[in-house]
């Protein structure tokens, strides 16, 4: 499979298929495609199978937002091509699985190919679930294949070494390897945290690993529109 990222900052995923080729996502993802792919709607992958994998699958759908069922887009007429619009004004950027874990914010998931796994990534200390901005849940890709994920405005990424950290502030960590660890770091001095508008905590990922860092997460760029909309009479 080829693809190429498009239209940045309004970004468009165009995926070419060969014959036999697959790509799945979560329903209603796709934004078009030549009339030689077909879709077959089933399960998500992970979570094991029978009527015990079902319901792992509707639990974890249940904690992350996602539907519980994939599309599967199928080359099955000959080479074609299909589209997946971002959600966003950001970036889409490729993950390969086969190299490394991801853990990524619960809303960056568009597509990936067949043999990855999405799996619930819960915050292990209870500060960084509560505090660190990215929520107790957040979502696992592992297997073998390429995930792509959307982020929100554009990426920057760091190579952590072992025990290296960086402090990062709400929302603005997208993904990170699963060898990092996240944990929380309090802000020092009440005045700083008061009147430094950063708040009381920041996100805190320790190394060895990579991490992947938003330029506009969704709650910055919410604050940034807020005075310019019309107020209700």
């Amino acid at each position: 499979m080829n693809y190429e990222v498009v239209n940045k900052p309004l970004p468009v995923l165009l995926c070419k298929l060969e014959q036999g080729e697959a790509i799945e996502c979560q329903k209603g993802a796709m934004s078009w495609m030549t009339s030689s792919i077909t879709m077959q709607t089933g399960l998500a992958s992970g979570g094991g199978k029978g009527v015990m994998g079902a319901l792992g699958k509707m639990a974890k759908s249940a904690f992350t937002g996602e539907s519980v069922f994939r599309n599967t887009y199928t080359a099955s007429n000959g080479a074609g091509e299909i589209a997946f619009a971002s959600s966003f004004p950001g970036d889409i950027i490729c993950f390969e699985t086969s190299q490394q874990p991801i853990i990524a914010q619960k809303s960056a998931y568009l597509a990936n190919t067949p043999g990855v796994s999405m799996d619930v990534f819960f915050q292990k200390k209870l500060g960084a679930g509560l505090f660190g901005g990215e929520g107790f849940i957040m979502q696992k890709f592992s297997g073998q294949g390429m995930v792509f994920l959307e982020i929100n405005g554009s990426v920057y990424n760091y190579d952590l070494g072992p025990g290296e950290t960086m402090l990062i502030d709400t929302g603005y960590l997208a993904a990170m390897e699963a060898t990092c660890s996240m944990d929380i770091e309090t802000v020092s001095g009440i005045g700083n945290a008061l009147l430094g508008g950063e708040g009381f905590f920041n996100t805190k990922v320790t190394g060895p690993g990579r991490i992947w860092l938003q330029t506009m997460p969704a709650n910055v760029l919410a604050d940034a529109v807020k005075p310019f909309l019309p107020t209700s009479s």
